[in-house]
């Protein structure tokens, strides 16, 4: 049974420090986000990834994202990409999710076998207190499968995935997804218009593609 702590009435370094001792024990965190929440572990732990994807009912085939602190750990993973580097520079902190090709360091279980990796990093400042207290999180919504993300506030945690930790902050600024953007191919497409607006990707990036 998960373990709840209210960030709005303990100190960040109280959450923090639950956080930073859940994932260096292979935990999995639920935790709030600028968009809904997410349910997280650390991206190396093979067995807590398949433990996201059990509590949540998740297929096989969808990936996780990776859940990062700041925009320059979110460009090691982007190396190589100019435009994964234009749209962070402009657009991160922020809603977007930026898809790359995922990198040789990064473990195939975070990208369900597939050849790309979704980034984030969140506006928001407990999310990013979060993320720093327990390095980069492999994420995704915090909701059962085919359910309404989980945006805090009136919601029961009863609908939640089993996790080990949840961090509750309320409802979160935006309560919708994250877009997302592929760019690991010639042509940026869009994925999903989520809380960021298609005008303001097009505004960095030059028309977008969709699927």
């Amino acid at each position: 049974m998960a373990v709840t702590i209210d960030a709005r009435r303990e100190s960040l370094e109280r959450v923090t420090e639950a956080v930073r001792r859940v994932a260096s024990a292979g935990g999995v965190i639920i935790f709030p986000t600028d968009t809904v929440y997410g349910i997280g572990c650390d991206p190396a732990r093979e067995s807590s990834i398949a433990r996201i994807y059990a509590a949540k009912g998740r297929p096989a085939h969808k990936p996780l994202s990776l859940h990062l602190a700041t925009v320059q750990e979110l460009l090691e993973y982007a190396a190589d990409n100019p435009s994964a580097r234009r749209a962070a520079e402009a657009l991160l902190p922020g809603p977007l999710t930026i898809i790359v090709r995922r990198p040789p360091f990064v473990s195939p279980r975070v990208t369900a076998d597939g050849p790309t990796l979704g980034l984030r990093v969140p506006d928001d400042t407990l999310c990013r207190a979060i993320l720093e207290a327990s390095g980069p999180l492999a994420a995704t919504s915090a909701n059962l499968s085919g359910a309404a993300p989980y945006t805090g506030g009136e919601q029961g945690h009863e609908q939640l995935p089993d996790a080990d930790l949840i961090v509750e902050a309320g409802p979160t600024p935006r309560g919708v997804a994250s877009t997302v953007i592929d760019l690991s191919g010639e042509q940026p497409v869009l994925i999903r218009e989520g809380s960021l607006p298609r005008a303001q990707v097009e505004a960095v990036l030059g028309s977008l593609r969709t699927p």
